[in-house]
């Protein structure tokens, strides 16, 4: 579901920060040579990530689910200096992507890398973090918020991406489909809280903002 005309879409963007060339290159390189491209966060939604990072000027930001490392890369704009971004991505295979651009962007010494599941990672991460962005395996949302939102201090930013699904959200339910069922309770959890306060934002896919009371 496009949720805007691709028209009113290239309109938004181009009235937007331009992206670095580095993630210009990152993006393209991305649909050349990996699996499911449309995952990358892409120009206009990286550059709100870049614009809230920038915002919040966090000393440590947690991403769960690097991909190619487009988001990350947008979220370390922000940084404090000496400010660490730790991200977590089960595929191994895509470390050699990620490294080579987190070295060219400037930002590499700054990021760490976990490889594996990411609710056995957090529990082993000391840090508490100022900014989390939750964009992995859609069932598993809920249990990413409850094992973060810990390790977030209070008034800390909580992210979540992909929270409309391409349009699912309201669409009737196909019982087999259990990544929409997941998002449909983890935005009704998220709604009903009382430890954050939570707007949902139709930028891209849907795009959660959760702050930590």
């Amino acid at each position: 579901m496009h949720f805007l005309s691709e028209q009113l879409q290239g309109y938004i963007t181009e009235h937007s920060e331009d992206e670095p060339e580095y993630l210009r290159a990152l993006s393209r390189e991305t649909h050349l040579k990996v699996l499911q491209p449309r995952m990358i966060t892409g120009h206009y939604q990286g550059r709100v990530l870049s614009m809230l990072s920038k915002i919040i000027a966090p000393n440590r930001i947690l991403e769960i689910g690097t991909y190619t490392g487009y988001s990350a890369l947008c979220l370390a704009e922000g940084l404090r200096p000496g400010g660490q971004l730790h991200t977590i991505d089960i595929n191994e295979e895509l470390e050699e992507i990620q490294n080579r651009y987190f070295r060219l962007s400037g930002f590499g010494d700054q990021i760490y890398q976990h490889t594996g599941d990411a609710l056995k990672i957090i529990p082993e991460l000391k840090q508490e973090f100022d900014l989390v962005f939750i964009d992995a395996e859609k069932k598993e949302y809920s249990a990413y918020f409850e094992a973060v939102l810990p390790r977030t201090r209070k008034g800390g930013i909580i992210l979540s991406d992909n929270v409309l699904w391409s349009g699912k959200v309201v669409e009737p339910l196909d019982p087999a489909d259990k990544a929409t069922d997941a998002l449909l309770k983890y935005n009704d959890m998220l709604k009903s809280d009382p430890r954050v306060e939570t707007v949902m934002l139709p930028i891209r896919d849907g795009l959660t903002l959760s702050r930590v009371l």
